[in-house]
């Protein structure tokens, strides 16, 4: 296991001006080690702005960070992956890759008109460096049905090519950010909801759409429904852990988010860590459709 990392400058800023009482903003700038401003992920007891979540949002919520500030990488061997959305500015694919991440996935939609705003950049600048790659919807059940957030992700950046680099998309469905837990639906509701996602976006691009979430969440929300463990890989978030909780009725996961405190060369602060359940040649099965 490696050794503790201390926390991050991101958090111990946030951490300060959460005592002072002087945290007002969720776009507080932070400097990285170039000089060069980026806009930070708003701390984990601030509200999130509407439109301006990102994976793992949620899940800080439910999980929180370690009370030391931070939770150290539990498995940094495999096959690697990192997700980003606009939070992390821009970002230097090339020496992603170079650091060893083979795929990455970045927010392109949320709820049903919100696109990210790096999402092409990070898109097109993954594919170049040579990453395999895919897209990530943030569910919002509480303002509209599920076939009309597939639609829009799938519109919007979430469709499918079989040119061996890009993922099937990815349904992150977590811990409402902006309010209650299961966005106000009830456990059937939420089934209903998860699978009209599911069947607009197979319709839309002939994939099963990968299902970000975690246990908690999963069983909470749902009611621990076994209906999408036959149809839907499986992305788990469990941060300091050696093995992730896994959500009721699906076998294993697929990608396993261990880390939401990692560093990455290309990436000026704080990122999520992600690693692929198998090797590479399955990873490139999995973006072919072959698996």
């Amino acid at each position: 296991m490696p050794a503790y990392r201390s926390p991050s400058r991101r958090l111990r800023r946030y951490r300060g001006a959460l005592l002072a009482g002087a945290l007002a903003s969720t776009a507080a700038l932070i400097l990285t080690g170039t000089g060069t401003a980026v806009a930070a992920p708003p701390a984990p007891d601030e509200p999130v702005r509407s439109g301006h979540a990102w994976m793992g949002a949620g899940t800080r919520i439910e999980q929180g960070l370690a009370a030391t500030g931070g939770v150290t990488p539990m498995d940094t061997s495999g096959v690697q992956g990192i997700d980003v959305s606009h939070w992390q500015g821009a970002i230097n694919w090339g020496s992603v890759k170079a650091a060893g991440i083979d795929f990455a996935y970045m927010k392109a939609t949320e709820g049903t008109t919100y696109k990210d705003s790096r999402f092409s950049a990070n898109y097109t600048g993954s594919y170049n460096a040579g990453l395999i790659r895919g897209a990530y919807h943030f569910a919002r059940p509480d303002i509209s049905n599920g076939a009309t957030q597939a639609n829009y992700f799938a519109s919007g950046g979430g469709g499918w090519s079989k040119d061996g680099k890009t993922l099937p998309g990815v349904l992150d469905i977590e811990h409402n950010p902006y309010g209650a837990m299961c966005y106000g639906l009830s456990t059937t509701q939420m089934r209903t909801w998860i699978n009209d996602f599911y069947n607009t976006y197979k319709a839309r691009t002939t994939r099963d759409a990968v299902i970000y979430t975690t246990a908690s969440w999963w069983n909470t929300c749902t009611g621990s429904w076994t209906g999408m463990a036959a149809k839907s890989p499986l992305w788990v978030a469990h941060w300091g852990t050696s093995s992730p909780n896994i959500p009721s009725g699906f076998p294993t996961w697929t990608i396993w988010q261990y880390s939401a405190t990692g560093r990455v060369a290309g990436v000026s602060g704080d990122v999520d860590r992600n690693k692929f359940n198998g090797s590479f040649a399955r990873l490139q099965a999995l973006a072919n459709n072959t698996a």
